[in-house]
């Protein structure tokens, strides 16, 4: 019986981000990453049997990156800074990588634009850890 491969688990610990080539550090939680067929429906008339679903655009929903505030955090507000002055959109990247900073699979993201970035609540009284977020709005991503 012939040998089975390892199956190399995508287990990643950290996303690392790059806008316009600047390097914005490693974030610990990556959301929305994703792609939704818009479906138009058609009725034919004298076909009562179905409604023709129909494939029209591609949508795809803002990526959420968050992880514990850093210095890093400067980098993204003088990004934010630069594009709003600016008017231009960046392309990007988001890298999954593992413990051992191997990359598993990197997305390229086209026409990036920032939607929000939420800083800390500060709070003397409280002992969480600082958590900043960064939304971005894009075009479409590639796989590699």
């Amino acid at each position: 019986m012939p040998m089975r491969e390892a199956v190399d688990w995508a287990l990643t610990v950290s996303y690392q981000v790059r806008l316009d080539n600047e390097e914005l550090g490693d974030f610990a939680t990556c959301e929305g990453l994703g792609i939704e067929v818009v479906i138009e429906t058609r009725e034919e008339g004298g076909n009562n049997d179905f409604v023709w679903a129909l494939p029209s655009r591609l949508k795809y929903p803002n990526v959420k990156l968050t992880r514990a505030l850093s210095a890093d955090a400067a980098k993204v507000v003088r990004w934010i800074s630069g594009i709003v002055e600016s008017k231009d959109r960046s392309n990007g990247e988001i890298i999954a990588k593992t413990s051992a900073g191997e990359t598993v699979l990197t997305w390229s993201l086209a026409d990036v634009v920032p939607v929000r970035w939420t800083g800390p609540s500060l709070n003397s009284d409280s002992s969480k850890v600082a958590i900043e977020t960064l939304e971005l709005a894009h075009h479409g991503f590639t796989v590699a």
